[in-house]
């Protein structure tokens, strides 16, 4: 599971600023997309943490 949130992040982080641009569409900054991809990973790992306490 782990795995699948680091590719989603690698994807939002790398390939969508590079289809924007393509079609002329303004793009956040970079750090934006990092601290959503922060966020997803937090999830992800908080969601894990809680199954192994049960």
């Amino acid at each position: 599971m782990l795995r699948i949130s680091f590719a989603l992040a690698a994807l939002l982080a790398f390939a969508t600023p590079a289809l924007a641009q393509s079609a002329g569409i303004s793009i956040p900054e970079p750090t934006d997309g990092a601290l959503f991809a922060l966020g997803l990973v937090g999830l992800v790992v908080g969601r894990q943490v809680a199954k192994r306490r049960k």
